[in-house]
């Protein structure tokens, strides 16, 4: 979904040398679209022409707001409160060559413009404008100060570019967007800084994730001769309205499962401090196989491990945290669940002969989520138990054996389960039925944390 100037969320993106405001329909014939559009794509990158873009104006250098370089507040680059993120995405240009080492103005110096064309074209394509503004005068544009502005691109992931012009209305528009929240009691500018974080943490992986792996498919060009970069504008193309689409309803999905078991919280308290399972997976000697494995070898395993651990999480009910390259971190609400997660995981990764021996811990206890993530002790503790974890084997600790013990998922001892069914037997009653056995282990130090006790978690003979 684009937005339009007026926020109403209608606008579509104007399909390059098309009228605005249209997007292509249904692809009838993707070879055809795919290979005109790469002809194209190579015959500007030869010529290094502008496309026929409908907002391009070769000439437009008007500045759109003015500007007070003097003016504290406008400093390019200033974040006095420090939790702005530099280094980030960064638009493909140079310094203005009109802007001195002051932050000054030349106005009779003409910039410097070295883009690669093609690169220009994808821009265009994606952001659905072109480049009219420079940060002071989006900011100003948007009605905020230079200083907000900053810490907004900053937490978006986006560096710093002095005063080139780079920006474009979307830019503005989000910018307006975010101060508007914040000027209506919406938002605090502390919340809204991390709305912008999270947000461009987790698009900015997803974008490399997805411009690596649809290059990666493509094993031959729809034309002899054709280079990775001149595939990438007509595979954008035909691909950009559907994922964003896409995109959108995921995001809605999981907006709705985060918002239902925040309201099904006990209380304000539980909404942000939460009592949960907490599992670390961690693969066996990877710090030995990557001395072993070519590059392409290791990733591969790794990707493998990730997308299995990650059906796994999500077909049992647990929610997949993050995922760190030979761990994995996730969480559930229920002790059982969590459980048969890390079970499943186990079972799974012994029937695959690529895949290393995992170990598994697990703690139960509160829990501190923020940004997506969980911190506090029990996520310490469940990462303690991994690493003292058996080969194939999954640790817990004794909150979590008390927590499957009471909803009736374990018994307290093999000798208890005994007791229960003979009761039941003798009453004629059906006995319990167990899912998973819990066997204690020695008491051991764990750095940080004190002495522990440790439980194997196990399937029942009799459930497996």
């Amino acid at each position: 979904m684009t937005v339009d100037d007026t926020g109403s969320g209608t606008g579509a993106h104007p399909a390059p040398g098309g009228e605005p405001g249209r997007t292509a329909g249904p692809v009838t014939d993707a070879t055809s679209a795919r290979a005109a559009a790469a002809g194209e794509a190579r015959q500007d990158a030869g010529t290094g022409t502008r496309p026929n873009h409908p907002n391009h104006r070769p000439d437009d250098r008007q500045d759109v707001g003015g500007g007070r370089p003097g003016d504290d507040r406008y400093a390019t680059g200033s974040d006095p409160r420090g939790d702005g993120q530099g280094g980030g995405a960064r638009p493909d240009v140079r310094p203005d060559a009109r802007h001195e080492a002051n932050g000054r103005v030349d106005p009779q110096a003409e910039p410097e413009s070295e883009d690669d064309p093609l690169a220009l074209r994808l821009e265009g394509l994606i952001l659905g404008a072109e480049r009219r503004y420079t940060p002071f005068q989006a900011a100003r544009s948007a009605g905020v100060s230079m200083e907000l502005a900053s810490r907004f691109w900053r937490a978006m992931g986006f560096a710093d570019i002095g005063q080139a012009k780079a920006l474009t209305e979307a830019d503005v528009l989000a910018l307006r967007r975010l101060a508007g929240l914040v000027e209506a009691g919406l938002l605090s500018e502390a919340m809204a800084v991390q709305v912008a974080r999270s947000t461009g943490q987790t698009t900015a992986r997803l974008a490399e994730w997805q411009i690596d792996s649809f290059l990666e498919g493509l094993t031959e060009p729809p034309e002899p001769g054709m280079t990775r970069t001149e595939v990438t504008y007509p595979l954008i193309e035909l691909l950009l309205p559907e994922l964003e689409e896409f995109l959108v309803y995921v995001w809605r999905r999981q907006l709705a499962a985060a918002t239902g078991r925040v309201v099904q919280a006990a209380d304000d308290e539980e909404m942000v401090d939460r009592r949960l399972a907490v599992g670390f997976a961690d693969l066996v000697g990877f710090t030995r196989l990557t001395r072993r494995m070519e590059e392409e070898e290791l990733g591969e395993l790794v990707e493998a491990f990730e997308t299995t651990a990650a059906d796994l999480v999500a077909a049992h009910g647990g929610r997949l945290i993050k995922t760190l390259g030979d761990e994995v971190l996730y969480s559930a609400d229920d002790a059982g669940v969590a459980a048969e997660i890390a079970l499943r995981l186990i079972e799974t990764m012994a029937n695959d002969e690529t895949m290393p021996e995992l170990r598994v811990g697990i703690a139960f206890g509160t829990v501190t989520t923020r940004m997506g993530d969980v911190f506090g002790t029990t996520v310490n503790l469940a990462s303690r138990l991994t690493s003292i974890a058996p080969r194939d084997a999954v640790l817990v600790d004794g909150a979590f054996a008390e927590e499957l013990t009471r909803t009736g998922d374990a018994p307290a001892s093999e000798a208890e389960a005994a007791e229960a069914a003979a009761a039941a037997e003798k009453e004629g009653e059906e006995p319990p039925s167990y899912r998973f056995a819990l066997q204690p282990m020695w008491q051991r130090p764990v750095r940080g944390l004190g002495v522990i006790e440790p439980w194997l978690l196990a399937r029942r003979s009799d459930d497996a």
